[in-house]
């Protein structure tokens, strides 16, 4: 695990950014595991919604990896790329960041993820990704 400072992407905005809170820690004292994975999968699902014209459904996580602990008072910022569209699933890349100590500014990459998200009709039926709009 290399704690190396990153730059946040420039060229892009973050999906979701939020500050964890002393009840989000694990016994160890770092923010919970399942918390970040909460906030992955959130932030996973804006832009596959947005693809989807509609409700979606996490369908798989296909990978997760944890490669720094998180700790309360960090900046933690979602960025999300949709990698593949499918006939009723989208995939989606989440990386994950933390603005560290304020005073002296430090940001690392704490969190990589990729899940797949299914298009669902209002009762909950898969169904197909409409056509992407054209811009």
């Amino acid at each position: 695990m290399s704690d190396a400072p990153v730059q946040l992407p420039a060229d892009r905005m973050p999906v979701l950014r939020v500050m964890p809170m002393p009840r989000d820690l694990n016994p160890a004292g770092d923010v919970f595991g399942g918390w970040i994975m909460s906030q992955v999968d959130i932030a996973g699902a804006v832009p596959a919604r947005q693809r989807a014209r509609g409700r979606v459904a996490t369908i798989s996580v296909n990978s997760f990896v944890f490669k720094q602990p998180v700790s309360v008072g960090d900046i933690v910022s979602f960025y999300v790329d949709i990698v593949r569209v499918g006939k009723s699933s989208i995939t989606v890349d989440v990386e994950v960041y933390a603005e560290r100590n304020p005073e002296d500014p430090v940001v690392v990459k704490v969190t990589e993820a990729t899940l797949t998200y299914v298009a669902v009709s209002a009762s909950g039926v898969k169904r197909d990704i409409p056509p992407e709009i054209a811009a």
